[in-house]
C-alpha cells in the first residue's frame, strides 16, 4: 500500500506539471492539439491535456530591437557606401508570427536590407546624410505592410552609421574645407568692403560738417562785418549831425573858423618839416581866404541837404 501511495503521488506531481502551465507576463504560448493549432495562452496560469496538448512556441511581447548588419548600397551617383542600422518591433499576433513564416526576425532583417538598398539608390551621396529621416520613414513603411501577414508590427528604424570609402572621405573633407575657406574669404571681402563704405561715409559727413561749419563762420563774419560797417555808418553819421548842429548853434561858426585855422597852420607846419614833401598853396599869406573856402564849401553842401 505505501508504495502504492508513493506511485499516485508521483504520477500526481507528473500530471499536475504536465498539464498546468504558467505563462510569464508579455508573453504568449501557442498550444497544439494532436499536431493542430488549438489556442494562445498569455499570461497566467492555464491547464492543458497532456500527451494530447503541446506548447509549440512560445512567443515575447515586449518590443524587439534586432541589429541590422552593414551592408554595402550604392547611390545614385555609383558611390559605394556601407550601411548599418537598428530596428525596433513588436509580436502583435503570436498565431501569425508563428505560423506566417519560418523566422520572422530573419525575415525583417533581410527585408530591411534590401528596402534599405532600395531607398539608399534613390539619392545622391551628398543628400545620404541629410535624407536619414526620410530613409528611416521609407523602410518603415515598407516593413511594415510586408509584416503584418507574420504578426509583427515595425515601429521605428534607425540608421546608425553611414561610412562612404576613405577616398570618397578624403574628397568630402577636401570639399568641406574648400567650402569653409570660400565662406571665410567671402565674409573677410564683405568685411572690408563694409569697413571702406563706413570710412567713405565717414569722410563724407565730415567734409558736410566741416562746409557747414565754413559756411556758418563765413555768414557769421559777414554779418559781424555788416554790422560793424553799420556802427561805423551810424556813429560817422552822428557825429556829422552833432557838428552840423554844433554849427548852426551860436557862435558854432566862429568856433568852427578858429578849428580850421588852427589846423591848418598845424598841417603847413608839418609840411614844412618833411624834407621830402614840398606843398606851396596858391594863397599861403592869406589864411582868411582859406577859411572862406573851405566855409564856402559846407554851406553849399548844407543848402544840397536841405533841398533834399
Amino acid at each position: 500500500m505505501e508504495i502504492l501511495a508513493v506511485v499516485v503521488v508521483i504520477f500526481a506531481v507528473i500530471f499536475v506539471v504536465l498539464t498546468v502551465r504558467i505563462v510569464p507576463q508579455q508573453s504568449a504560448f501557442i498550444v497544439e492539439r494532436l499536431g493542430k493549432y488549438h489556442r494562445t495562452i498569455e499570461a497566467g496560469l492555464h491547464v492543458t491535456i497532456p500527451l494530447m496538448d503541446r506548447i509549440a512556441y512560445r512567443t515575447a511581447l515586449k518590443e524587439m530591437v534586432l541589429d541590422i548588419p552593414p551592408q554595402i548600397c550604392i547611390t545614385k551617383d555609383n558611390v559605394q557606401v556601407t550601411v548599418d542600422g537598428v530596428i525596433f518591433y513588436r509580436v502583435i499576433d503570436p498565431k501569425a508570427a508563428s505560423y506566417g513564416v519560418n523566422d520572422y526576425e530573419l525575415a525583417i532583417i533581410q527585408l530591411a536590407q534590401t528596402t534599405l538598398r532600395s531607398e539608399v539608390g534613390k539619392i545622391d551621396l551628398d543628400k545620404t546624410f541629410e535624407e536619414r529621416e526620410r530613409i528611416n520613414n521609407a523602410v518603415v513603411m515598407s516593413i511594415d505592410s510586408a509584416t503584418q501577414p507574420w504578426g509583427a508590427k515595425v515601429l521605428r528604424y534607425e540608421i546608425k552609421s553611414i561610412n562612404p570609402p576613405k577616398d570618397v572621405l578624403d574628397a568630402m573633407e577636401k570639399q568641406m574645407r574648400a567650402e569653409r575657406e570660400k565662406r571665410a574669404k567671402i565674409l573677410e571681402s564683405e568685411g572690408t568692403r563694409d569697413s571702406l563704405i563706413n570710412n567713405a561715409e565717414g569722410r563724407k559727413q565730415d567734409m558736410i560738417k566741416q562746409s557747414e561749419a565754413d559756411k556758418q563762420r563765413q555768414i557769421n563774419q559777414a554779418e559781424g562785418q555788416a554790422e560793424a560797417i553799420l556802427s561805423v555808418a551810424k556813429a560817422s553819421a552822428e557825429g556829422i549831425k552833432l557838428i552840423a548842429d554844433a554849427l548852426a548853434s551860436e557862435g558854432g561858426r566862429d568856433a568852427a573858423s578858429l578849428r580850421v585855422a588852427e589846423e591848418y597852420v598845424k598841417q603847413l607846419g608839418s609840411m614844412a618839416t618833411n624834407s621830402d614833401l614840398l606843398i606851396v598853396p596858391s594863397n599861403v599869406a592869406d589864411p582868411n581866404a582859406m577859411i572862406a573856402s573851405a566855409f564856402s564849401v559846407f554851406d553849399r553842401v548844407k543848402s544840397k541837404q536841405s533841398s533834399v
